[in-house]
């Protein structure tokens, strides 16, 4: 398996520095984070992309999945505001047109969470509609789009890896898959190992992030209590080929390379 870094803990760098320091750090890929200033909407030109793609090659580094900016904040899929829906689904399809761009195989997108007055059952169809709209664009694209379930401060609608896969198997669609994060699963009292299996074919992607069980912290690995021995076993047993997405805190931004690279180390002796 290979280990991926997500580039937001280098928000306050330019994306291809990122790229260097991630390669630096002794990764095999990048998930490029889709908010500013790295690769928002249509922030990039074409060119700045061809050079994007030419420092990915000259540092040896895959794009593992492109992670466009979500969670709580600017897009709801779920938004009983009809402009405000519309626009959150116009804004997944302009990142999947970036990650196609860019060479990103995967697309995540968050659930989304109720605003107060909306009943469950109306922001669970509305996320419906609005994943249908994203999963038949990205399929334009060759791209599969990974639904990720996470704790209740992100999302009130998936919150499990079983709920997630209930959703992808009503909808239906093959390259609409689900997004594993051990953190979001330690958090809720989900096992991630068992979802390794549950999951099947359907797990497209993965992110290694460590927290106390409590809150998602997104610690270097081996600062919370998370289990990743036992998680990694289980995922070579069920011959998970995809990328191991690292996501860390903002609390690493500051100065990230440290972090980076300690994870790298921790996760390659377990």
């Amino acid at each position: 398996m290979k280990l991926s870094l997500s580039s937001f803990v280098y928000v306050n760098y330019p994306l291809s520095e990122a790229i260097r320091r991630t390669a630096a750090a002794g990764y095999d890929g990048i998930d490029i984070w889709g908010g500013r200033p790295h690769a928002y909407r249509t922030d990039l030109t074409a060119e700045e992309i061809a050079d994007l793609r030419c420092t990915l090659e000259s540092e040896g580094l895959a794009v593992a999945s492109f992670i466009p900016a979500q969670f709580r904040y600017p897009t709801s899929l779920c938004s009983p505001n009809d402009t405000i829906r519309r626009d959150s689904v116009a804004y997944i399809c302009d990142s999947i047109k970036m990650a196609a761009a860019l060479g990103a195989p995967i697309v995540s997108v968050c659930p989304g969470h109720t605003i107060y007055g909306q009943s469950l059952e109306d922001a669970m169809e509305r996320l419906s509609a609005s994943l249908c709209a994203i999963v038949e664009f990205a399929a334009g694209y060759g791209l599969r789009v990974a639904i990720e379930p996470a704790d209740r401060f992100e999302t009130d609608l998936v919150p499990t890896c079983t709920e997630a896969l209930k959703l992808v198997n009503k909808l239906g669609y093959k390259n609409l898959g689900v997004l594993l994060d051990c953190g979001h699963a330690h958090v809720v009292g989900e096992s991630a190992t068992g979802a390794v299996s549950d999951l099947g074919d359907r797990l497209f992607h993965v992110h290694l992030n460590d927290n106390n069980g409590l809150r998602d912290q997104h610690l270097v690995p081996g600062e919370g209590s998370f289990e990743f021995a036992p998680f990694l076993a289980a995922l070579r047993r069920a011959g998970y080929e995809g990328f191991l997405a690292v996501e860390l805190s903002w609390d690493y931004t500051l100065d990230p390379d440290p972090a980076a690279r300690l994870t790298v180390e921790r996760l390659r002796r377990i």
